[in-house]
């Protein structure tokens, strides 16, 4: 699955790929998303934006999370993927037309 993800992102999108606290991270003008492998062959794909993708925040787990959201997703399911390339899609729309602004609070 994660090869997978990874060949989308970075053939079909053109993102570019990081590795980051030991996972890759995905970019154009900012982090888009990010592949999370968790136990038992799951992986949770992760929009570092979820909460500004209005559209897809009812799809999104947030895991109690404030700004990611994101797909739990184990083997290759098309119609979970069509889900995903959508979701994607926002997110580079997102990415290209509001510049990334820091959430943390800053220190006088």
């Amino acid at each position: 699955m994660t090869e997978y993800l990874h060949r989308l992102f970075t053939e079909n999108y053109n993102l570019e790929s990081n590795d980051k606290y030991e996972i890759p991270f995905y970019s154009l003008k900012s982090w888009i998303c990010y592949i999370n492998p968790i136990k038992n062959d799951t992986v949770e794909l992760a929009f570092t934006r979820g909460i500004e993708l209005v559209h897809q925040a009812d799809v999104l787990n947030f895991k109690g999370r404030k700004q990611v959201g994101g797909f739990d997703l184990k083997g290759i399911d098309y119609q979970q993927l069509e889900l995903v390339e959508m979701v994607l899609q926002d997110a580079i729309i997102l990415d290209y037309e509001v510049p990334y602004k820091s959430k943390r609070k800053k220190n006088n």
